[in-house]
């Protein structure tokens, strides 16, 4: 018998790519999701300096912090949709311009206004990136090579957390926290501008397709509720839950609660990012592996992703009621770190039943709805601690609520997320897996 292969469309890229421009493409964006990260953690890394010059409680600081959730998800599902229209070289040049824009209110006056109104602005600018990063990369690459990339994609936003931790804590102690801010738009800036002058869409764009239009389509509703997609939906939300909660709150966590420096927090942070590291770029031969024995996406890249979030769900319940300091930093890596593989996942099971025509928008709404958790918990967990007998307490108590949630996601990614079989129900394979 032979092995199964995922789903095929039914027009395939006619044009011969230039891999050493995939790769220099491949290499750009895994810079953009590492200036990504490094903006959207300096918040994070500056909040016990921010609270202490401002005299924000926890409450106000997590409003804050949950503001860049805003229009986070709206704007991953308008720019999702204008993908099709508007070549991923655009978008993204404009979103790393409004990036650098996003710092500077802070460096005029820094204020509650300010620091939100620097990051609604950043989180609208921020809220397509990953999507619309990965969209831009599938145009270099056929789906049978797009494990690697797509890795390395989503491994630029653990190196951004492995870099920024150290240099972002290293300039907030030796020059002020407004200093990172600064530094972040330059670096935002130079991007943009290198990125105009070298980035390209791909010949696996939609628009060169065998059809010689802008390929099949499908009606929306159909793609967006089969189990498939509704299963990498939920493995989003239960990623995005741990990596907003680690953004928001936990190099406040290590330093208030655990009596850390910040240089010993900043390190502990990088160690995580360093584990979700390996763990991306190991998720990549192992698929590929699972792939060529036979083995179905459903289990090579679905199973998987699932999974990794409902590991990562019983870590997050477990670290508040072990005491050993080494043991419960294990787990508090395994809880924040282990969901890394769930995100270049969720978006290879997606694209498997996506005509590459509305693949972008499909990405969009995936990200949008898979990202809101954003908006919620750094907000929650700052009323759980204001209102808890003690921050410790109310620490423990957000955890433990973000353990559930993440079980609940990996249980439901396990059970909907079938490549395969939503792909026939659609109408995107040539012929039936043998």
């Amino acid at each position: 018998m032979a092995p199964r292969t995922a789903a095929q469309p039914r027009h395939i890229a006619v044009a011969t790519p230039d891999r050493r421009k995939a790769w220099l493409i491949t290499a750009m964006i895994v810079a953009f999701m590492v200036v990504n990260y490094a903006d959207k953690s300096v918040l994070g890394l500056a909040a016990v300096p921010i609270m202490e010059e401002l005299g924000l409680s926890n409450s106000t600081y997590g409003l804050v912090s949950s503001s860049f959730f805003f229009l986070f998800s709206v704007s991953g599902l308008l720019v999702g949709f204008l993908s099709t229209r508007i070549s991923s070289r655009v978008l993204l040049f404009v979103m790393t311009v409004l990036w650098a824009v996003a710092q500077l209110p802070v460096l005029v006056v820094a204020t509650v206004p300010a620091l939100m109104a620097g990051r609604i602005l950043l989180g609208a600018a921020e809220g397509p990136a990953a999507s619309m990063s990965m969209h831009a990369l599938y145009k270099w690459f056929p789906p049978e090579r797009r494990a690697l990339p797509s890795a390395l994609q989503i491994g630029g936003a653990a190196l951004g957390t492995l870099i920024a931790a150290p240099l972002v804590t290293w300039l907030i102690d030796g020059f002020g926290w407004r200093s990172a801010y600064a530094v972040l738009a330059v670096v935002s800036a130079c991007w943009a501008l290198l990125w105009w002058r070298v980035g390209r869409d791909g010949p696996y764009d939609h628009q060169h397709t065998t059809t010689g239009s802008s390929g099949l389509r499908l009606p929306y509703r159909r793609i967006l509720l089969t189990g498939t997609v509704l299963g990498s939906i939920a493995s989003a939300f239960g990623a995005a839950w741990a990596l907003s909660l680690s953004h928001a709150w936990l190099p406040a966590y290590l330093r208030t609660q655990l009596d850390m420096s910040a240089a010993a927090s900043a390190t502990a942070i990088s160690i995580m990012s360093g584990f979700g590291l390996v763990l991306l770029l190991a998720i990549s031969p192992f698929v590929d592996a699972l792939k060529s024995r036979g083995v179905s996406s459903r289990w090579s890249s679905g199973a998987a992703q699932g999974i990794a979030v409902g590991v990562a769900g019983c870590a997050m319940t477990a670290f508040p009621f072990v005491d050993a300091s080494g043991p419960r930093l294990v787990l508090i890596t395994l809880a924040f770190g282990g969901t890394a593989i769930a995100i270049p996942l969720h978006y290879m099971t997606t694209a498997e039943v996506v005509p590459p025509a509305q693949r972008g928008a499909v990405f969009g709404v995936v990200a949008g709805i898979g990202t809101l958790p954003g908006l919620v918990a750094p907000f929650l967990t700052g009323h759980l601690i204001d209102t808890a007998d003690t921050p410790d307490a109310g620490y423990t108590t957000a955890f433990l609520v973000s353990g559930v949630v993440m079980l609940a996601a990996g249980a439901s990614a396990l059970t909907a997320i079938r490549p395969e079989r939503d792909a026939r129900l659609l109408g995107l394979v040539t012929r039936p897996p043998s």
